[in-house]
């Protein structure tokens, strides 16, 4: 079954490998475009050194409501 990517619009499929979900070319290679090495680079990098216990405790409690919000 094949898929397209979402960011150049190939036609692709997925394959497990180890625990990831990979995406691949029709001819069986691994797909690597542009479009989404540029997308994965954008994604802001956390430091875990960098935040507060505070700050810890803040964001699981918003994690927490969202989730508690969803079950209801």
């Amino acid at each position: 079954m094949a898929a397209k990517c979402k960011f150049c619009g190939q036609e692709i499929f997925w394959m497990k490998d180890g625990r990831k979900n990979v995406p691949h070319e029709l001819d069986g290679g691994v797909h690597n475009c542009e479009e989404m090495k540029k997308s994965r680079e954008s994604f802001k990098k956390m430091d875990r050194g960098g935040l507060s216990p505070e700050e810890i405790a803040k964001y699981e409690a918003q994690i927490n409501e969202a989730a508690n919000k969803k079950k209801k």
